[in-house]
């Protein structure tokens, strides 16, 4: 008989939902050694309503302690505004072992909130995935979005926080890996860094463009031509609160200023360049700017980087349950400190 595996899904946007449907499409094949126990755990009816439409979820939990208990993996995947609030309420209600799986954009504020809140005896990992490239033009982060190969084809960066054990590490290594990602651990303070350039930049570029044609005395006539392009642009005013964007932005403001600089020096540049209609400058910029885009995005469809190394991927997830449901794993991750 299939063990089972408790998995409890703390915020059930596009990305926790989607967590939950990769789970239960996994549970769907049959034939394997364990299933997965899923909770999802909303405060926004309509999202909670939609995710258990969708099928993501076993059931619901409306109280938060209780959904935590006991359970195996908690995965985070939050509006960013509520986490820090939420490591502190679940911090005493971990059972030794406990898995934390945060998928938050940001790793080092959470490395700071597990350390504060969390017990010892309870692990973090950073989790970020990079999503199947089949995405990469569908920014709407909603649960009516959600998808259970968002994670197929896509890479899973993993930054575990300092004390965490290395049984843990691999058992986010191996859920990584069955959600459908390749995987890659890099520096938390890197990371965060990164994310300075492909998160929180192009969101701060949104806002800030329409906050501009807002404030234009021609706003009543503009607004009347938006189409795809200014949607595409400005969408994250749609789906992310501005709380959540206030604290991306101002918990990694050191490395977002540096590329607000080097955005503003690249802006007048090509400002000058237009003001002297200067055709060939700006047929630079574009061819340049054109056969890189189309090195990267055949990078990015096939997940084939140059610096990396060949992934260590299980097929099915099988080292996962093993290790987590039986042996020295098990008793480690349970708190056995006999057998650590």
């Amino acid at each position: 008989m299939a063990k089972s595996i408790s998995v409890t899904i703390i915020g059930l946007g596009r990305l926790g939902a989607s967590v939950g449907l990769a789970l239960q499409r996994y549970n769907r094949k049959g034939n394997t050694p364990h299933t997965f126990d899923v909770v999802g755990v909303e405060d926004r009816p309509a999202m909670l309503e939609q995710a258990e439409k969708q099928g993501a979820i076993g059931k619901s939990a409306r109280n938060l302690h209780s959904a935590i208990q006991n359970r195996d993996i908690i995965v985070l995947a939050l509006p960013y505004a509520d986490v820090r609030r939420t490591y502190q309420h679940i911090g005493k209600d971990l059972r030794p072992g406990a898995v934390v799986m945060d998928m938050s954009p940001l790793t080092m504020p959470s490395v700071g909130w597990a350390r504060e809140f969390l017990s010892p005896e309870a692990h973090m990992i950073g989790m970020t995935p990079v999503v199947n490239p089949k995405y990469l033009y569908d920014g709407m982060d909603d649960t009516e979005h959600a998808a259970e190969d968002l994670f197929d084809d896509g890479t899973m960066m993993l930054m575990p926080s300092p004390s965490c054990i290395r049984e843990a590490v691999e058992l986010a290594s191996d859920f990584s890996s069955l959600l459908g990602s390749k995987i890659h651990f890099i520096d938390p303070m890197e990371h965060d860094s990164l994310i300075a350039a492909t998160v929180s930049l192009p969101t701060l570029l949104g806002v800030m463009g329409f906050y501009s044609l807002s404030k234009n005395a021609g706003w009543g006539d503009i607004q009347r031509l938006a189409n795809p392009p200014f949607g595409r642009l400005t969408h994250q005013l749609h789906d992310t609160h501005p709380d959540d964007l206030r604290d991306l932005w101002l918990n990694n403001r050191t490395s977002l200023v540096h590329y607000i600089d080097d955005m503003i020096e690249k802006l007048y540049e090509v400002r000058q360049v237009l003001g002297q209609e200067d055709r060939h400058a700006l047929e630079a910029v574009l061819t340049q700017s054109a056969d890189e885009y189309s090195a990267w995005i055949n990078r990015r469809h096939n997940n084939k980087w140059d610096d990396e190394a060949k992934p260590v991927t299980p097929s099915t997830g099988e080292s996962l349950m093993s290790g987590l449901m039986g042996g020295a794993l098990a008793k480690r991750l349970r708190g056995d400190k006999d057998n650590s």
